[in-house]
């Protein structure tokens, strides 16, 4: 594998997680608790769309097809998606969904924080501009979690459920392929591996002030990278590419 098609399957991981999270999160609008909060949701799926778009972008300058960052989106099948796991998943309630932006906004900020040093003048540049807006989705789910999880009851039920079925789907944010060697060994990429200390300090600190307890069943579900996935992928796709696909020359 070349430098380019190891960096372009490393993009595609970052972008098909930002975009398909953001599509869930989209989910949510007209359906939020309170306008203000049904706002929110929808600004934070459209900051992680836009930064798909741009990694895509890059991915498909980087591929040399004359694809676009549409082709990428919409003509791509299921087991063509490298996102993580978790960001298929469906919505869930608020509460879920609120815990899963948390976790996946803390990832994003760790990685776009080490890619902002990056050796490709590109990647540093999106890393830049995205870590802004990142440190606000984090800061903004960082507060929902203490006051659901340290709420009533019911609030913390609830958020308690949501921590047991996504735990299990962390491990697979850090995962390493072979071919990425090539591209962190010239400084043009980050070890997802090596996040995982800072992400896990940070998350176990707020699920602590939460009054959370992480699961210890450890049925980690690994595998996102070689394009495997569970059953609710293919459903989204099939409705977020009709369209494009019944007329090909739609634009997004």
């Amino acid at each position: 594998m070349t430098k380019e098609q190891s960096l372009y399957a490393y993009i595609l991981r970052i972008a098909d997680t930002n975009l398909i999270h953001g599509q869930r999160l989209a989910e949510w609008c007209g359906h939020g608790p309170f306008l203000e909060e049904d706002l929110a949701l929808t600004n934070i799926a459209l900051d992680i769309i836009g930064q798909s778009q741009a990694l895509y972008q890059y991915a498909a300058q980087l591929n040399g097809k004359g694809q676009s960052e549409d082709d990428l989106v919409f003509h791509r099948h299921e087991r063509q998606y490298y996102n993580a796991f978790m960001a298929e998943l469906p919505k869930g309630d608020f509460g879920f969904t609120i815990l899963r932006a948390y976790l996946l906004s803390v990832f994003n900020h760790h990685l776009y924080t080490a890619l902002t040093k990056s050796s490709d003048n590109t990647i540093a540049a999106i890393a830049s501009k995205s870590i802004k807006e990142v440190s606000y989705h984090v800061r903004h789910t960082g507060a929902w979690i203490e006051r659901l999880g340290d709420g009533t009851d019911e609030s913390h039920e609830k958020m308690q459920n949501a921590l047991n079925e996504l735990w299990r789907f962390t491990s697979d944010l850090f995962t390493v392929e072979n071919s990425d060697s090539i591209i962190i060994n010239d400084g043009s990429a980050v070890d997802f591996s090596t996040l995982e200390i800072a992400w896990s300090s940070q998350v176990r600190e707020k699920l602590s002030l939460a009054s959370l307890t992480i699961p210890q069943e450890n049925n980690q579900q690994l595998g996102s990278r070689k394009g495997k996935h569970t059953e609710h992928l293919g459903y989204m796709l099939a409705e977020m590419q009709y369209i494009p696909r019944a007329y090909p020359d739609a634009k997004w």
